[in-house]
């Protein structure tokens, strides 16, 4: 068992403040166990719905009767299948002194729970829950987190053919039950042959018009698979930073593979020799160490952006907290140094630091408020910005 402290002191500060509280990721990632963990270490008194199970299901049938005689916390896993509930705990939740507090699980974004969103505003706060990050297995295990991914079930699997056969069979079970449950009516060998597509394309601007050729579609319907995976959190959409320059910039997002081990899944990668031979590595690599960096610094999806211009300046990853604005490059080498693509982006961006994520083992300056930030080395030099 990996300890996931810093989700469970999250969970337990969101509900000091909000009656209800969603943790909200994929399918498989840990939700239930976190929760479980939570609930036993945190209160004596609780109770756990499972909505998949009919059991819980029938004993939900009346909701208002079911939930409003409990005390403690209430957890409803999979609550997706149930959105009807979010009407019921608005109503549970305005009671004064409430007896109870609930924690609802879902395998969709907010944005695919527009109920929640809607009737819930001002109630509700949201915690989102992604794989083991590196401060939750160390350092040490960086390429094994690289090769397999977050999942815990394939991060932890007894060997890299154990992991690849675990994450083939969850991209399967996605596809062909969970997706449909979510109310999303995209044939599964269709969204499959999008997403496989959608991998060799990891790390660039999203051209829907290109994908929509090769479907033999319009672009909107590309659009609507696009959404499909993101809103399962199996796809982040980085969106693009303009600046008032004269310089022509790029205006569509970037598109990854949340997970590194799913996308390795859809090159067939199953071993570190495999990836150092892929022609996708430096991709694979970016995604990878974006995630890690956006993860340390607890950055929301919302202050996260690229920047881009057509004639070849770029900055991978660009942080915006308040005033400041933070920069980083990603480069799969050991001796990383400032290009000229690099200078454009620090003068055009007027950024307060550009780090360097790098594959080497030192950090060190690279110029002025510019760093080469070693891989191995950001949890302890990759200072979270206030």
């Amino acid at each position: 068992m990996i300890a996931r402290s810093g989700h469970l002191r999250s969970i337990r500060r969101l509900l000091t403040r909000s009656p209800v509280v969603a943790i909200l990721g994929a399918r498989q990632v840990g939700k239930t166990t976190l929760a479980r963990t939570f609930v036993e270490r945190q209160s004596r008194r609780f109770t756990f719905f499972d909505l998949e199970r009919r059991q819980d299901l029938a004993r939900l049938d009346d909701a208002e009767l079911g939930l409003r005689d409990l005390r403690g916390i209430v957890v409803l896993d999979e609550v997706q299948r149930r959105p009807e509930l979010f009407q019921t705990l608005l109503v549970l939740a305005d009671r004064p002194r409430a007896p109870a507090r609930f924690l609802v699980l879902g395998s969709a974004s907010p944005d695919l729970l527009l109920q929640s969103s809607e009737s819930l505003a001002g109630r509700i706060s949201y915690h989102d829950l992604g794989g083991f990050s590196l401060e939750e297995v160390g350092v040490q295990k960086l390429d094994r987190l690289w090769l397999r991914g977050g999942f815990p079930r394939s991060f932890l699997a007894r060997s890299n053919v154990a992991s690849y056969e675990w994450r083939c069979d969850f991209v399967r079970t996605l596809l062909q039950r969970d997706v449909p449950q979510l109310g999303i009516s995209i044939a599964a060998g269709t969204l499959e042959r999008f997403w496989a597509m959608l991998a060799n394309y990891h790390g660039q601007t999203w051209n829907g018009s290109e994908l929509a050729r090769a479907f033999g579609v319009s672009h909107h319907v590309t659009r609507r698979y696009l959404d499909a995976l993101v809103a399962t959190y199996m796809v982040r959409i980085l969106r693009p930073w303009a600046v008032n320059i004269r310089k022509r910039q790029v205006k569509s997002p970037k598109v990854y593979v949340r997970d590194s081990g799913v996308l390795h899944t859809f090159f067939d990668v199953r071993s570190m020799r495999d990836l150092q031979r892929h022609p996708k590595i430096g991709a694979s690599w970016e995604g990878f160490m974006l995630e890690a960096v956006i993860h340390r610094l607890r950055a929301r999806p919302e202050t996260c952006y690229f920047w881009a211009t057509h004639t070849g300046a770029e900055l991978d990853l660009l942080i915006i907290r308040g005033r400041h604005r933070y920069g980083f490059e990603i480069k799969r080498t050991t001796a990383p140094r400032i290009t000229r693509s690099m200078r454009s982006a620090f003068a055009d961006l007027g950024l307060t630091r550009l780090d360097v994520i790098h594959a080497g083992d030192e950090t060190f300056p690279l110029g002025p408020k510019v760093r080469a930030v070693a891989a191995a080395r950001i949890l302890t030099d990759l200072r979270v910005p206030r």
